[in-house]
């Protein structure tokens, strides 16, 4: 019987592209997923900076808008104008000061929102200084100063405005870069022909104060806030990291212009800043599909496991009718393909069945009828010879010997017949020989001489009748060519089978003879080899059979092979048993 090979059901093999169609499908969607969810979140981060930089444009332009009518009031007030340029007496400067110009400028320091230095350089040297809080010093508090004009003098912004038309200017002078201010700056002229300088007005903010705060801009993440001069791209005032100029194209700047000056805000927004969620929501995104994936395994494998059932079932349908057998049958509930390949292997069992049953019965009948007819050709064959043999010892008046030949022949052909069986015991198929034996010993008297040499295991065991005396016959026929003859009966046990002897040392056989013996009848003989040798394999198969061996000249062996086990009155017959 095959050996039956493993396989893999292919209900599971479906689940190959099932699963690979699952996987593709998960990478797909969170895949999209992923990318619209950080896109989302990059414009969202976006949109926020966005309205941070358009809330601190708002602010800015307010507070630098009250910055600007603070200096317009003084520009447009002729009292304080008037009190500026005053030359008195010192009470009369004293009430000037105290009547207008002091109250002028703090009137704006307590309305405005944030801390500011408000300043008055003035010509005027008989005006009282008032010199305020240390000017290399953050604004820690709201505060002005009346200054002599003579202090700014020398100064680099005084001297690049004091002969140009440039006025109401922003700038960033002395110490406001270092400090992060920022400086209002505005000529003041006499009212009555606008062109005499009567002072300057500066009024310096903070630029936190006048971003107003940095909420909206989280620098701690690496977002990068600046203050840009526009025309001459100076970086007036920057709060977070400092190198996100060599950042390359790993951030995002976004310009917002302060409307009215020349200022931009500008934002260097880092890619780390934007796609700070895209971990996490990776994360969430693969345990999703993961889980998708696992759900959909989950439910493939029981699809399929349901499915293998019936194929199962199938197969071992299948195998069954490998093995031989033909009576077991399938059912399956439903309407499905299932159903279908179920009933057609069904009907398919049953027509096998019947045909087998029928080819089988006549396959039998008629190996038995080869059978006979082989063990039919032995005995007339035998008798021809051995009745041709009477007839001349009987013309030779050799009564004594015809009537020998005559008792042998008769107890040969007792035990030939075997009540009618077909298998006999090895203990009389060599007793058969030996009647056999006892026949040719009368033609021939005392010329040849026969040794057995038989396991005693083996005697009672079962084996096809008339296998070893057509051998031990053609000894006598075509072996002896001296006036003696040896022949050599043995028989053992080799594993699960008999090994059946007959050696002679007569004249022996060429290979072509030994060819033609084991084809059939010719000059040499071989009548009884091909017979016995066709009676073995039809009963045995073809492991068993004979083989023959001789050196011409030397001798002749023949080898019987048959199976063992079959003892006392058992009766083997695997090619007649159903």
């Amino acid at each position: 019987m095959p050996k039956l090979k493993k396989y893999m059901p292919f209900t599971y093999k479906m689940m190959i592209p099932y699963l690979l169609l699952v996987l593709l499908t998960d990478v797909t969607i969170g895949y999209i997923s992923y990318s619209m969810l950080t896109d989302s979140r990059t414009e969202m981060a976006e949109s926020n900076i966005r309205t941070g930089m358009e809330q601190a444009r708002n602010n800015i332009r307010y507070q630098m808008d009250e910055i600007q009518r603070m200096s317009d009031n003084l520009f447009g007030s002729q009292p304080f104008q008037r009190a500026l340029e005053l030359r008195g007496t010192p009470f009369e400067i004293y009430l000037a000061m105290l009547d207008e110009i002091v109250p002028q400028i703090t009137a704006p320091l307590q309305l405005f929102g944030n801390k500011i230095r408000f300043m008055l350089y003035t010509p005027n040297s008989q005006l009282n200084i008032v010199s305020g809080d240390n000017l290399n010093e953050p604004i820690n508090d709201s505060d002005y100063y009346i200054l002599p004009l003579k202090d700014i003098a020398d100064s680099g912004w005084y001297q690049s405005l004091k002969d140009s038309k440039r006025d109401n200017l922003w700038l960033q002078i002395d110490t406001d870069q270092k400090l992060d201010n920022l400086s209002h700056v505005r000529r003041l002229v006499n009212f009555s022909d606008y062109k005499t300088v009567i002072g300057y007005v500066r009024i310096t903010v903070s630029l936190e104060d006048l971003f107003g705060g940095f909420d909206t801009f989280p620098v701690e993440e690496g977002i990068t806030l600046r203050l840009v001069e526009e025309t001459t791209g100076d970086i007036l005032f920057q709060r977070g990291p400092a190198n996100n100029d060599d950042a390359g194209g790993d951030y995002l700047s976004l310009h917002e212009k302060i409307p009215g000056s020349s200022f931009v805000i500008e934002s260097l927004v880092p890619d780390t800043y934007l796609t700070k969620d895209a971990g996490r929501l990776g994360r969430v995104i693969f345990a999703l599909c993961a889980l998708s994936f696992l759900v959909m395994t989950v439910i493939g494998y029981v699809v399929a496991r349901l499915s293998g059932r019936k194929m199962s079932r199938i197969v071992g349908l299948v195998r069954s009718f490998q093995e031989g057998n033909f009576q077991k049958r399938i059912r399956f509930s439903g309407n499905d393909e299932f159903v279908q390949i179920a009933d057609s292997f069904n009907v398919m069992a049953t027509n096998i069945q019947e045909l087998i049953n029928s080819v089988y019965v006549q396959g039998i009948q008629k190996k038995q009828a080869e059978l006979e007819a082989l063990q039919a050709q032995i005995n007339p064959h035998f008798l021809y010879n051995t009745l041709s043999t009477i007839s001349s010892l009987a013309n030779l008046g050799e009564i004594e010997k015809v009537t020998g030949m005559v008792q042998g022949l008769s107890r040969f052909y007792r035990l030939t017949l075997n009540q009618g069986n077909v298998y006999i015991e090895l203990e009389k198929e060599l007793e058969q020989v030996a009647t056999y034996l006892d026949i040719q010993r009368v033609k021939y008297a005392d010329a040849f001489t026969v040794y057995v040499d038989v396991e005693e295991e083996i005697l009672h065991m079962q084996v096809i009748k008339l296998v070893l005396q057509p051998f031990v016959e053609n000894v006598f026929k075509h072996a002896w060519f001296g006036e003696t003859i040896a022949i050599r009966l043995t028989g053992r046990q080799v594993g699960d089978n008999i090994e059946l002897k007959v050696i002679d040392n007569g004249i022996g056989m060429r290979p072509e003879d030994i060819k033609r013996m084991m084809q059939g009848p010719s000059q040499a003989g071989g009548y009884g080899v091909k017979n016995v040798n066709e009676r073995i394999k039809l009963r045995y198969g073809d492991d068993y059979g004979v083989t023959i061996a001789s050196f011409f000249g030397a001798g002749t062996t023949v080898r019987l092979l048959l199976p063992a086990g079959m003892k006392d009155n058992e009766e083997r017959d695997e090619g007649l048993a159903p």
